[in-house]
């Protein structure tokens, strides 16, 4: 590493033993941001169809590595959406089992994390999958099913000429 701060190289865990978690998309964005660490910022990676929203701030952990060798993807449940590229200490409350296609077309494992920011007052009694509404693992996970979907489908130009 040069003399540059790395936000990807952050500690995973604060002194206090919460995660540190880096905000990639906020809540209630169309635009999925993704970190690029050759330039240390956020690039916009795609838009995601009309009337799909992401439900929670989306992030990763920085200084970890899942399987499809991104850091650990995390769902952070909080009051308002935080911005791109903000760090939130949260807890760890669950975590939804996925897959994906990678680019060869192959399934691996790419779980998400989900945690509630600590500064969070409206989420501040959930310390478990069991304190969610509950429906809402179901519609979270229904989320990320479409998102996968919206990433992989192509859609057919109607009308243009």
């Amino acid at each position: 590493m040069s003399d540059k701060w790395m936000l990807a190289e952050l500690p995973a865990f604060t002194e206090s033993g919460l995660l540190n978690i880096v905000i990639e998309t906020p809540k209630g964005s169309r635009n999925k941001f993704g970190f690029d660490p050759t330039i240390n910022t956020m690039r916009l990676k795609h838009v995601l169809p009309e009337g799909m929203l992401f439900p929670f701030d989306f992030g990763f952990i920085p200084s970890t590595q899942a399987d499809d060798s991104d850091p650990i993807d995390v769902l952070v449940l909080l009051d308002a959406p935080a911005i791109s590229g903000c760090v939130v200490e949260a807890r760890l409350i669950g975590v939804i089992e996925a897959e994906q296609r990678s680019k060869d077309g192959a399934w691996e494992r790419n779980d998400r994390l989900l945690a509630v920011a600590t500064h969070a007052r409206t989420h501040e009694h959930i310390h478990s999958l069991d304190d969610l509404r509950e429906n809402l693992p179901a519609e979270i996970e229904t989320f990320f099913q479409n998102l996968q979907s919206a990433q992989w489908r192509r859609f057919p130009r109607h009308g243009a000429r």
